[in-house]
């Protein structure tokens, strides 16, 4: 039995290149990095200097302010290159990977016969525990703290996002294992939602909440399932993990071994040929970007992620610790001469002045880089509202993150929030302003002064 979610509000962003249902081994990287930045508010403190020899689920950093949670390499092989920036602050580890791959063995764990304290320490001293995030902050998940739910989303409804259901095929066994013992850590149930009309290996599992989701983005956005199922009030906390990180879980509890696999769709207008790439976290984005057919010196933009949410990366870049897609679109850097006093057909906006979007919702556009606009105050069009489906006010929330009021913060809902759940926002703002960057900022002040 399952419990259905309808969200009305939203917008689907349909793009060119949609990967096909075929999967490929990558080209086997090389060098993979490891880049702290991706785990948003932790103080790294080195553990495996330049000449290291690391075996695969070895630890490289762990975090200052909680000592047990261990950030482990991808690979066996050397650290080659420790980057650092300002005040010697450690910007990304490079690691040369060996030909013939070991891994640290913690043997199987028995999940059955644990308490939720086993859990937590074989998860942390393991590296799986940086899979987990909380909201409030949308930070790793603090494990001195039980979360009232744990959520997962298995309904991909970004642009071009990779297909969970093809993607967790065949991978049963290990979410099964990552359900049982994630629900050993929570007093309350484990929410997994999958697409209405979907066939989510996800939905046959055992120990879960099944929801079933239809509408447009973000509706797969788990905060939009958690502000639809159980909102996150003050001094509450909630879980959530990526699908695909749950079957690394799975696969540390059941072998000892972690294997930080990626089923990575590699999609966009400028992909020759989009499908999906079978690598590792880390990995260089180059094993897979030029194995397409994109050229070196092609205009393009690569994003490690979504075209929302994703991070821009180089091509010599690496695939984010999170992120199961790179997205290649056109560098928008050309200038439309009158561009705002003529019809547009080849852009999608919410808007019906002078756009003809809304005649053809299905349509697919190979859309580019370029804002259309330029950074401007605040226009109040009521346009946010459309596309925002949690009960919150975007726009008086925004506000309230910029000029810095913790208790208007807290009254609007910012406990239930993460940047991604702006994205939508920001892209349909006239004002082009930096939605996502302005509720992270907002997030962390609220860290430094609440905690």
């Amino acid at each position: 039995m399952s419990n259905d979610i309808t969200i009305k509000k939203g917008l689907n962003i349909n793009l060119v290149g949609e990967a096909e249902k075929t999967t490929e081994n990558a080209i086997v990287s090389n060098f993979y990095t490891i880049r702290p930045e991706d785990f948003h508010g932790i103080t790294p403190k080195l553990i495996a200097k330049e000449g290291t020899q690391v075996k695969a689920g070895e630890t490289l950093f762990y975090n200052k302010d909680v000592e047990g949670m261990k950030f482990v390499s991808p690979v066996s092989g050397e650290v080659v290159e420790v980057v650092r920036g300002a005040r010697r602050r450690i910007m990304a580890i490079k690691i040369q990977a060996d030909k013939s791959q070991t891994a640290v063995d913690h043997g199987a764990f028995d999940v059955a016969k644990a308490d939720a304290e086993s859990i937590k320490a074989h998860l942390l001293a393991s590296g799986c525990w940086v899979f987990i995030k909380q909201r409030p902050y949308d930070v790793i998940a603090n494990p001195a703290k039980t979360p009232k739910a744990i959520f997962i989303s298995g309904y991909a409804s970004a642009p071009l996002a990779a297909d969970y259901d093809y993607v967790l095929q065949g991978k049963e066994a290990e979410m099964q294992a990552a359900i049982d013992a994630l629900g050993k850590l929570t007093e309350g149930p484990v929410h997994v939602s999958v697409g209405k009309h979907s066939n989510s290996p996800l939905a046959g599992l055992n120990g879960i909440t099944l929801h079933k989701v239809s509408g447009p983005h973000p509706s797969g956005n788990v905060g939009t399932q958690i502000n639809k199922i159980d909102p996150v009030n003050k001094g509450e906390t909630v879980w959530t993990i990526n699908p695909q990180d749950l079957v690394v879980i799975g696969e540390l509890l059941l072998t000892g071994k972690f294997n930080p696999e990626r089923v990575v769709a590699m999609v966009g207008s400028e992909v020759k040929s989009p499908r999906y790439f079978k690598t590792k976290i880390g990995s260089e984005v180059s094993t897979m970007v030029y194995d397409n057919g994109i050229e070196k010196d092609a205009n393009a933009r690569i994003i490690s992620g979504n075209v929302l949410t994703g991070k821009h990366i180089k091509p010599d870049g690496a695939l984010d610790y999170y992120s199961n897609t790179i997205t290649v679109i056109p560098e928008g850097d050309d200038y439309d001469l009158f561009g705002w006093n003529k019809p547009i057909f080849n852009k999608i906006s919410t808007s019906r002045a002078l756009t003809f979007s809304w005649l053809n919702p299905k349509k697919k556009y190979d859309l580019n880089t370029n804002t259309n606009g330029e950074h401007r105050a605040f226009v109040v069009t009521g346009s946010y509202e459309e596309v925002f489906p949690l009960d919150i006010y975007p726009m008086q929330l925004l506000k309230a993150c910029m000029y810095k009021d913790l208790d208007e913060m807290e009254a609007l809902g910012m406990y239930e929030v993460a940047p991604e759940d702006f994205a939508l926002t920001e892209f349909v703002c006239v004002s082009k302003q930096p939605h996502q960057k302005i509720i992270r900022e907002g997030l962390d002040i609220m860290i430094k002064e609440i905690g």
